[in-house]
């Protein structure tokens, strides 16, 4: 595993996935790993850094890698709860309608111009290498336990968000609903029945 693990650091970005997806990758089977690899068993999740890296190690199929893959290249700096927010905004997304029904589909939306995709790490023309093992193991610790339910809504129902280092004009349109971090969530202004 180690020795994958190397390949897997230094492949570009999007490559991830591809490799580590496993045959039939539905429910059944991130239940079956979830429980092989002690994360099923997580009864509440303590938003620490300590917690996370002595949780067993984390293991996906697809969705789960494109997850992972995210988190480490939009979140690893921010804090526990700051990474386990920017997968909720992702997982809203997927749930929302409006934009594909897949965690890869949302994550790679608009991939493939240059600078008009959903999350820049995918189309700004640079590979990408996961340079920071220790960082990757814990966003994809945070991935597993998110898709597997593990965590509580952090974002009222957000599905965008940004840094605060930045003020994107889209941000005056819609209703921020936390800061975490090094992160403003926003959400659309319009609420239907279902998420009132």
């Amino acid at each position: 595993m180690n020795q994958e693990r190397t390949r897997l650091m230094a492949l570009p970005t999007g490559h991830v996935a591809g490799l580590v997806s496993a045959p039939g990758g539905g429910a059944a089977t991130a239940k079956g790993r979830a429980a092989r690899n002690g994360l099923s068993d997580v009864q509440s999740v303590e938003f620490s850094r300590n917690w996370v890296d002595a949780l067993p190690e984390a293991d996906g199929g697809k969705d789960w890698a494109c997850l992972s893959e995210a988190l480490y290249f939009e979140a690893r700096g921010e804090t526990v709860k700051g990474q386990f927010a920017v997968a909720e905004v992702i997982l809203n997304r997927v749930e929302s309608g409006r934009f594909p029904n897949s965690v890869c589909g949302v994550i790679h939306q608009g991939t493939g111009k240059r600078y008009q995709c959903q999350f820049t790490y995918t189309c700004d023309g640079r590979a990408e290498h996961i340079a920071e093992p220790a960082a990757y193991d814990r966003v994809a610790k945070v991935a597993r336990l998110i898709l597997d339910g593990k965590s509580q809504a952090l974002t009222d129902g957000a599905t965008h968000y940004h840094t605060t280092n930045v003020n994107p004009r889209w941000a005056r349109v819609y209703k921020r609903t936390a800061k975490i971090g090094v992160h403003l969530f926003y959400r659309d202004n319009y609420r239907t029945a279902d998420n009132s």
